[in-house]
């Protein structure tokens, strides 16, 4: 009896095969053929599963959208079972700091698809992110929790600050790519603004 096909394990695979090449070449340089190779199929399987680059490329972002949610809830995990707004913000952020191979190639790559989307037609045409406030209505809920248990210091508007810490944690983690900032320093800014909005003294 012939083996049953997982189709959504098989475009997982090419998707994984799709991130790992754009992190090492970028995604502007990747081709079809190149992701068949890195994923050890043939170029007419890739084809068949993603008609289109556009189409695979759309589908990669999808999927690395998705191994991110997974790297923040196993962040959150790692935090124990009740941790809190502050240890549940901060544990948010740092999975979007390039701060080991896996979360580098993320950024990486996240980031190429961003500024594609900008120039590149088809892509412009999918929404680049499906629920682009997210994360900004995730940490301002979080920082709005922790005003209503007096953990925040006084005058702290928690959609501000969320917006703010967002737009910090991506440009620290692209000056962390370019070699400007180490992983050490980047995470003691991170701190110092959590310091600032969780004091309550």
């Amino acid at each position: 009896m012939p083996k049953r096909v997982d189709h959504e394990e098989r475009r997982a695979q090419i998707a994984e095969a799709l991130i790992r090449v754009a992190g090492r070449q970028g995604l502007h340089a990747v081709g079809m053929r190149d992701v068949a190779a890195e994923a050890g199929v043939s170029l007419r399987l890739v084809q068949y599963y993603f008609e289109t680059k556009e189409k695979l490329l759309f589908y990669g972002l999808q999927h690395l959208t998705g191994l991110f949610t997974a790297r923040v809830g196993a962040r959150l995990a790692a935090a124990g079972p009740h941790p809190g707004p502050r240890a549940t913000v901060e544990a948010l952020l740092l999975a979007s700091l390039p701060i080991d191979e896996e979360s580098r190639t993320f950024h990486l790559v996240y980031t190429s698809y961003a500024i594609l989307s900008v120039t590149d037609e088809a892509l412009a045409a999918q929404p680049f992110i499906d629920n682009p406030d997210a994360a900004e209505n995730a940490l301002a809920g979080f920082i709005e929790e922790a005003k209503a248990a007096g953990l925040v210091g006084p005058g702290i508007d928690a959609r501000v600050e969320a917006i703010g810490l967002l737009a910090m944690a991506a440009a620290m983690g692209t000056s962390m790519l370019v070699g400007q900032r180490t992983a050490e320093s980047a995470i003691a800014v991170l701190h110092h603004h959590l310091d600032r909005i969780f004091a309550t003294a």
